[in-house]
């Protein structure tokens, strides 16, 4: 009998300890979640965004130059093959093969009116041979004619005045014909050699386009320019450049080669958080693949000119951040975690920016643990905490939300508010 009661004893008693132990743990949440903490030390102003890598230095592979300096029409260029992207590559091997079919079809066409205009310059020259050996032939006649004018004239002398006079006419008519027949001649001569030039000029052009497009078609092979991994490039909408994609002519790009010994990330900043960053903040950077791994950066560059990215209606800056070092595991176009450090303030007191309220004059306050209104004097913030520069101790209670019974709570820390307005006047 004595046992059954110790047991029941000792089983009621371990049941209130687990009671107690039970609430203790529940109170103890309970609290955690109505309750924030106000921390002492160091506080981090920092702007997160995430970008993407790339190298700071690269090599661009590209197509043969189709449009300066070229005496024919440049078409787009349309990859037919490409090797695969992250393909390591020696000098000269293989990169890709562009579509020949548009360039090949100008090329015999131009053989063909080569072909033309040289078998018009043979036929013109025979033509012109034989029409000035004809004039030649006339010219030696006219001076036989003239000769025996001459001779008529001179073997007349004794003849009537008519006879002679008649033979002087007939020896000036014979030597107008001939002046006309060299004149003709040299006028025959200067324009064949007119026509022949003109025909020689359109032939070295022809000829010059001929040997341009062979150069041309001759760089449709893209080898390595030198040795690396090969990056696909990407045109202006953002999409990679792949097989069975057209590239501007007058770009040229199909992928490059980059220096992976210095990488950089870019990433895209707000127009409002702009004006905090500047070239030398420090970056703390993690890559997506290596989620394990810490690095180092600073940022690099920073646009002067805002964009707008597909899908948003704000302005964004592109920043650019130089990491730290090197490593092998980097890749471009992974995907990168960045926070830019905007400045670190020491041994300040900041609690969760949710426990903060304000009125309707715009004083900020919290609400206590201890059932008071404590007015505060707030400073920098960032995306989590805020400073609090006056009101607070380190390690007190406040509330994370607004209490049901906040109405009852005493009001402490009148005296901040001349302080708020003081600060409110100076900004202005």
């Amino acid at each position: 009998m004595k046992r059954t009661i110790l047991i029941t004893l000792g089983v009621a008693v371990a049941t209130l300890i687990g009671l107690f132990v039970f609430n203790k743990v529940l109170s103890k949440k309970e609290d955690d979640n109505l309750f924030a903490e106000a921390v002492e030390g160091d506080f981090e102003i920092a702007i997160s965004a995430s970008g993407e890598l790339l190298p700071e230095n690269s090599i661009d592979i590209k197509a043969p130059e189709v449009s300066r300096g070229r005496d024919f029409r440049a078409n787009e260029l349309k990859i037919t093959d490409l090797v695969p992207e992250g393909t390591v590559v020696k000098e000269g091997d293989f990169i890709a093969t562009l579509d020949r079919t548009q360039y090949d079809n100008t090329l015999k066409d131009e053989l063909e009116r080569l072909s033309t205009f040289r078998s018009n310059i043979e036929m013109k020259k025979l033509d012109t041979a034989v029409t000035l050996t004809t004039l030649r032939n006339n010219i030696r006649n006219q001076r036989h004619t003239v000769e025996e004018a001459g001779i008529t004239l001179r073997n007349s002398q004794y003849e009537p005045p008519a006879t002679i006079r008649q033979a002087e006419i007939d020896l000036d008519r014979q030597q107008r014909t001939l002046e006309q027949r060299i004149r003709g001649y040299e006028l025959r001569v200067a324009q064949a050699k007119r026509d022949i030039n003109t025909q020689n000029m359109w032939y070295n052009r022809i000829s010059r386009r001929v040997e341009s497009l062979q150069e041309v078609l001759a760089g449709f092979t893209i080898t390595a320019p030198s040795p690396g991994m090969v990056v696909y490039k990407r045109d202006r909408r953002g999409n990679k450049i792949k097989a069975g994609s057209n590239i501007n002519p007058f770009e040229r790009a199909v992928a490059t080669l980059p220096d992976l010994s210095t990488m950089l990330s870019r990433i895209y900043i707000s127009e409002i958080e702009i004006r905090n960053v500047k070239p030398g903040l420090e970056v703390d950077l993690t890559i997506d693949a290596f989620p394990n791994k810490q690095f180092k950066g600073k940022v690099y560059t920073v646009a002067n000119i805002g964009e707008k990215l597909e899908n948003t209606d704000s302005k964004v800056f592109e920043v650019m951040v130089k990491i730290e070092g090197s490593d092998p595991a980097l890749r471009p176009s992974m995907t990168t975690s960045n926070k830019v450090i905007i400045k670190t303030l020491s041994d300040v007191i900041y609690i969760p920016a949710e426990c903060v309220h304000a009125g309707t004059d715009g004083i900020p306050f919290v609400y206590t643990r201890n059932k008071t209104k404590q007015y505060v004097l707030t400073g920098d913030s960032n995306e989590k905490n805020i400073v609090i520069e006056q009101g607070l101790k380190p390690k007190q209670l406040v509330y994370i939300m607004q209490p049901e019974n906040a109405d009852e709570f005493k009001i402490h820390g009148e005296e901040l508010k001349t302080s708020f307005s003081e600060r409110a006047t100076a900004r202005k």
